[in-house]
């Protein structure tokens, strides 16, 4: 439920951050909150908006502390701690993406996501990306968009996954480095943490390895797929070693 209220604790939990983590944001950011009967709360729907632009906009380092406090704080919920392989698949990447303009990179996206057959209301979909898209571009400098909905909602998709899409010509997306953009996720995530996780995981494996030239060239979807686990390999932390 978008209107749902969280107190600090819950929404240090839901950030994969410490409570004194959560206090320090309150005073540095306009992280949005409300005070009701002298206690203060936060709407999960506008914690969504706030959370994915923040993540798209940090800093390298901060992002790379952000995205391994992600990792540990669920280690027990994700052995290994990989995403890819649980939520893409080679039907849900199309390199050959028809897409001219940015209208039509969404709905050409959403158009991939429903193929899977996961998405319950594609109109419904369509409606709420294009709405963040409006807030602000999700584009990331270096060629690739992280597409999402403006908000989380339940019972939007069957399962958690993520579809790819490379479009044949460049587009112009608002990129913040003014260059246009050819790779496309959209992130489909029933669970909103698992949401932002992947949203920050794909802005390091953007930012940190060779992934955006690595799907450029890709020849094939299964490729393009087997490329994408094989770099996510390369920004998780070492396995701990086992004792004898």
């Amino acid at each position: 439920m978008p209107h749902r209220t969280l107190n600090l604790e819950e929404l240090a939990d839901y950030l994969h951050l410490s409570t004194p983590d959560v206090e320090r944001l309150l005073r540095e950011t306009d992280l949005p909150r409300e005070t009701r009967g002298g206690r203060m709360i936060f709407r999960r729907g506008a914690i969504d908006e706030w959370a994915s632009q923040r993540i798209l906009g940090l800093p390298d380092k901060r992002l790379d502390a952000y995205h391994q406090k992600m990792v540990r704080r669920r280690a027990p919920e994700l052995p290994g701690g990989a995403l890819m392989p649980m939520l893409l698949e080679p039907n849900a990447i199309d390199l050959e993406l028809p897409s001219k303009t940015a209208a039509s990179v969404v709905r050409d996206m959403v158009a991939l996501a429903d193929r899977t057959g996961r998405v319950l209301d594609p109109r419904e979909l369509l409606e709420s990306v294009r709405a963040r898209e409006e807030m602000c571009s999700t584009a990331l400098p270096g060629g690739m968009a992280l597409l999402h909905a403006r908000q989380l909602a339940e019972y939007r998709f069957e399962s958690s996954f993520i579809a790819l899409g490379r479009s044949v010509q460049e587009v112009p997306f608002g990129a913040p480095d003014g260059r246009p953009t050819q790779l496309f996720f959209l992130i489909c995530c029933e669970d909103e943490r698992l949401h932002l996780h992947t949203l920050a995981r794909l802005c390091v494996m953007g930012l940190k390895t060779n992934m955006i030239d690595a799907l450029l060239t890709a020849e094939s979807a299964a490729l393009a797929y087997e490329e994408l686990v094989r770099i996510e390999r390369d920004v998780l932390p070492p396995a701990p070693a086992t004792e004898a």
